[in-house]
């Protein structure tokens, strides 16, 4: 993303308005908000790793939002009964050389160490999960789970030095993978790029074997229809979508059609609902220039922090990214219901990536989706498929694939 830079005069006037807003989100109904608590509730797709290296910030608080552009912390965990989820090693997409290869693993590799030195400091709080079954110990036990996922396989290199890459990624905790992203890389491509491969490479059917044995989850949001349907043949294991919707709900290449969902249920896989692409994309000069300096938050210093964080905030007033209703939320997230069945959808907002809603902008307002469900006279039991039941049966159909 080219980098601009918005004019002083337009920030302090986005910054103007900001002041005058007061902080969203309807509050929750006590009886609602205990049967949420009662659930065991993840995320599949939690971007928060791109704050983990900031300077003065701290995972462990509890960070105002109407102040702070961060979506997860441990302090809205625990207020939005958030338990847990697949903290993401995510890589843009740069040049298929050796040198961006290079410096692609060296980022997605500091970006793996920074999660696990970060969870290690509130290790009283959260446990790294590799398993289903450590997950639900660690819910037991009362702690939050934290899983480890990468979004673009990029990093991984060429050749058979990709399949010890993602071997090395395994030893390390990652447990699912993205394919791709938003643009086609040495593996395969991308449902936002022209064709480069018609789906997967040669070395993307390797990238596919490798993962069923290595136990690990196949994440297909981002890829393309092609990819999607030549992942579905050649895998052992069911896929996952991490992030996505039905392009019934919004037609746009990174959704998928109603016709893969069931194909993806039929095969065991399971889709997360996001909170993005409900909706055209707002993005401007502005909200490009905010986004690229997001995409480094962790190089600035505490008071450029807050700046960016404040000019964030002030254009959503007045130019939100995505012009996405909660209502509309919800009903994306029981079309897929009705397409896929209970037993294949599960939660992934890509809060801290360009998630969020009005309603539905940080994980503090989570409640309000099982208080709108159950509402709507969803059972308890397939609350607890919704929030994490698929999301482990997925995970644990991987483990059994596995033949470490």
């Amino acid at each position: 993303m080219k980098k601009t830079t918005p004019s002083s005069l337009t920030l302090a006037v986005l910054f103007a308005l900001a002041g005058c807003a007061a902080p969203g989100g309807a509050p929750v109904d006590d009886k609602v908000d205990n049967n949420h608590r009662r659930l065991l509730t993840l995320d599949a797709h939690l971007d928060t790793p791109v704050h983990f290296g900031r300077a003065g910030w701290d995972f462990g608080g509890r960070h105002d939002p109407a102040v702070e552009v961060a979506q997860v912390d441990l302090g809205r965990m625990r207020e939005g009964s958030l338990d847990g989820g697949f903290f993401a090693i995510f890589t843009d997409q740069g040049p298929l050389t050796p040198e961006g290869y290079a410096a692609a693993r060296a980022h997605a590799l500091a970006r793996s160490q920074l999660i696990d030195t970060t969870l290690a400091r509130h290790a009283d709080r959260i446990g790294v999960a590799t398993t289903a079954a450590e997950a639900r110990r660690l819910d037991a036990a009362g702690k939050l789970v934290a899983f480890k996922s990468i979004e673009n396989s990029y990093p991984l290199g060429d050749g058979a030095a990709a399949m010890a890459t993602l071997a090395d990624f395994q030893r390390q905790g990652v447990r699912l993978v993205g394919i791709v992203h938003s643009k086609n890389n040495q593996f395969a491509d991308s449902s936002t790029d022209k064709p480069a491969w018609n789906g997967l490479s040669p070395l993307g059917r390797d990238w596919v074997r490798e993962m069923n044995r290595l136990g690990m989850v196949i994440d297909a949001s981002h890829a393309s229809d092609a990819t999607v349907d030549q992942m579905l043949a050649l895998s052992a294991s069911p896929l996952l979508l991490s992030h996505s919707n039905s392009r019934t709900s919004f037609d746009h290449p990174r959704n998928i059609d109603d016709a893969r969902i069931r194909k993806i249920a039929a095969g065991g896989g399971a889709i997360c609902a996001s909170t993005i692409y409900l909706s055209e994309l707002k993005m401007g000069p502005l909200r490009a220039a905010l986004f690229d300096r997001l995409e480094h938050i962790g190089t600035l210093a505490p008071l450029d922090q807050a700046a960016l964080s404040r000019d964030w905030l002030a254009l959503d007033l007045v130019e939100p990214l995505w012009q996405t209703s909660f209502e509309q939320y919800i009903a994306s997230l029981k079309h897929l219901i009705a397409v896929a069945g209970i037993d294949h959808v599960c939660m992934g907002a890509d809060f801290d990536g360009g998630g969020g809603l009005a309603g539905l902008d940080n994980v503090a307002q989570l409640p309000r989706i099982t208080e709108r469900l159950k509402a709507d006279g969803m059972s308890d039991a397939d609350l607890a498929k919704l929030w994490s039941g698929n999301l482990l049966r997925v995970l644990e159909a991987a483990e059994k694939g596995g033949s470490l």
